[in-house]
């Protein structure tokens, strides 16, 4: 059965959340969004994905950062202060009565179009700020047995054409990756760069181990990921090698260990790519270390 890095265990609870659109809150059949839209229309929006654990959102601060840089490269005007998106980012848990093992999705659109356009001085009104709050532990039998990834044809664009540094609603190219490797078997996408080396999947950031050394790509062509930077900072910290490099597939086949990272499932073992077994085909152990200082690190943030 394929089963992706963000499979998550069934919860009824879900069915009754509090969305929170533009001040207000409304039972999940009844949050709606306008067809005018910006982000519907074109995918003219940036958006978080955060984590909260017992009580806490963790790297906030991080999340914060990426989401104000996004909206400035995009010239979007939130319309708030930090402080105010995180009041109503606690506003929404409390009102939903969660305190752990919730992911929340923050999404801020340019806002509605007064027609169908992709122009920006056809907006009417300010941003679209929505707030999407559910009851989400990651499948623990994706960690487990880990996941099987295919190189797609489908490259990552460079800088000039969509920086794959913003966290935009644009994300057509991915969702077209991730298609092409389910229909291959697999359970995600691995994209390579415009060069032909190795970038990033669909949806998560890749890191292989050679030679007990961990490598990731440049970080030119992928998502900007804060669990990404967690463990290259981890790595740091603990005295394993780490480096942010150009490699190819021949590299990725080669390896002795690959995961991918992303704030829902954390660090989740990859066993397979194209095929080809990587290391032994089972979560190797350097996987697993970095897995426990990633627990940790996120316990001490929201500690």
């Amino acid at each position: 059965m394929q089963r992706g890095t963000h499979e998550a265990l069934p919860d009824e609870r879900n069915e009754n959340v509090l969305v929170y659109i533009n001040g207000k809150f409304y039972p999940r059949e009844k949050a709606k969004i306008s067809v005018f839209d910006s982000g519907f229309l074109v995918g003219d929006g940036v958006w978080e994905g955060i984590r909260l654990h017992d009580g806490k959102f963790a790297f906030l601060e991080r999340h914060l950062d990426r989401l104000f840089e996004g909206a400035r490269s995009i010239d979007l005007e939130i319309g708030m202060t930090r402080e105010e998106i995180s009041d109503i980012l606690y506003e929404t848990v409390r009102r939903n009565n969660m305190t752990t093992d919730v992911h929340v999705r923050l999404m801020v659109t340019r806002g509605e179009k007064k027609t169908p356009s992709q122009d920006p001085r056809l907006t009417v009104g300010g941003p679209n700020i929505v707030i999407i709050a559910e009851h989400k532990v990651p499948d623990p039998e994706v960690k487990e047995r880990g996941i099987a990834l295919f190189t797609v044809a489908i490259r990552r664009p460079p800088p000039d054409t969509l920086d794959q540094k913003l966290n935009c609603h644009s994300k057509l190219h991915e969702v077209m990756a991730l298609i092409q490797a389910l229909k291959a078997g697999a359970d995600e996408a691995l994209m390579l760069d415009p060069n032909g080396t190795v970038a990033t999947c669909n949806a998560t950031n890749f890191f292989i181990v050679r030679h007990g050394e961990v490598w990731t790509s440049t970080g030119q062509y992928c998502l900007n990921g804060i669990t990404r930077q967690m463990v290259i900072e981890l790595c740091r910290a603990n005295g394993i090698p780490v480096s942010e490099r150009s490699f190819s597939l021949t590299d990725v086949y080669g390896a002795e260990e690959a995961f991918v990272t992303g704030t829902f499932g954390g660090i989740t073992p990859v066993v397979s790519v194209d095929g080809r077994k990587i290391g032994s085909g089972e979560p190797g152990d350097i996987t697993g270390q970095l897995s426990e200082l990633y627990r940790a690190a996120v316990a001490g943030a929201v500690s």
